[in-house]
């Protein structure tokens, strides 16, 4: 009868220490699971559209919120980010490329509580990377785990470059703007992506409207035409409006949400970026109230 109890004591002994085992896997599988970046990538149909600012902008109301953001130039060949922002990187993608750094290595910090890592422009081989290329930059961006959100900013147009980072994010950002050849190129986008499994959320943003009925008519023709061919969800994020401050603030290379805080490019960009974080924006001037009663709190 002893050696009986003992066997079953040492049975329960073992499958304890098992459970304990599974449990500890399972806390630190979920441990390295948050500590992964959220990957944004804000792309859209055809160039001009106003993405890149968009992402700087974006990436900088994220800081104000006490994010540690990563903005990467994916623009792979025409990179503009660090242009924008006036700032000269000794090292950027291309080095990365050619094995020279490492993708951490190239990580600048700028004076608006972002980092950025720069694109190169003029190198062809940076725009028709090969699939190896590719997966290497997606692997060592979610390693960068220090990181709550990483901004991808990538080419214009459906390359297999632009889709390998788009299949790669938790959200895709597809900027648009009222002109007609944005939206059906926008649309060309989100049909590019709807072909792929496992593809990022959608979400649409339509630029340099003029009217809050301009920016909802385009959201709508572009979410229901989506849905209706393509059988595919896209959420409407929210639009910016068309506001001077904005080119004035790339020729002065200073981002708007910085230069004109209170400006309507800004306020926009704050409420885009709450509906992302799925939290409340607090604005101290009526525009600001304005867009929060068109807008909504949630994404």
């Amino acid at each position: 009868m002893i050696y009986k109890a003992s066997i079953a004591e040492g049975v329960q002994k073992d499958q304890a220490e098992r459970l304990r085992l599974i449990m500890k896997n399972q806390d630190v599988s979920l441990e390295a699971k948050r500590r992964q970046p959220r990957i944004i990538t804000i792309s859209s149909g055809k160039g001009g559209v106003g993405k890149t600012n968009i992402a700087i902008n974006l990436a900088i109301a994220f800081a104000e919120e006490k994010k540690r953001v990563i903005v990467m130039d994916a623009d792979l060949g025409l990179a503009n980010v660090n242009v924008i922002l006036g700032i000269i990187p000794k090292f950027n993608l291309y080095h990365v490329l050619r094995k020279q750094k490492r993708l951490r290595d190239i990580i600048v910090d700028t004076p608006y509580g972002i980092q950025i890592i720069s694109g190169a422009s003029g190198f062809s081989q940076l725009a028709n990377l090969n699939d190896e290329s590719r997966s290497n930059f997606v692997n060592e961006l979610k390693n960068l785990a220090y990181a709550d959100i990483i901004i991808i900013d990538t080419g214009a147009g459906v390359s297999q470059n632009v889709l390998t980072f788009l299949k790669a994010a938790d959200e895709a950002l597809i900027v648009t703007t009222p002109e007609p050849t944005a939206i059906t190129d926008a649309y060309g986008i989100i049909k590019s992506i709807s072909s792929e499994i496992g593809g990022p959320n959608i979400k649409l943003i339509v630029n340099r409207v003029r009217t809050v009925m301009e920016g909802k008519k385009v959201a709508e023709r572009v979410i229901n035409i989506a849905g209706q061919f393509l059988n595919i969800k896209v959420d409407n994020l929210g639009f910016m409006f068309e506001d001077s401050v904005v080119p004035r603030a790339v020729i002065k290379q200073d981002p708007f949400i910085k230069s004109s805080p209170r400006s309507k490019a800004s306020e926009s960009i704050r409420h885009l970026m709450s509906r992302l974080l799925d939290i409340e924006y607090v604005e101290e001037g009526g525009f600001g109230r304005f867009l929060k009663g068109i807008f909504g709190v949630k994404a």
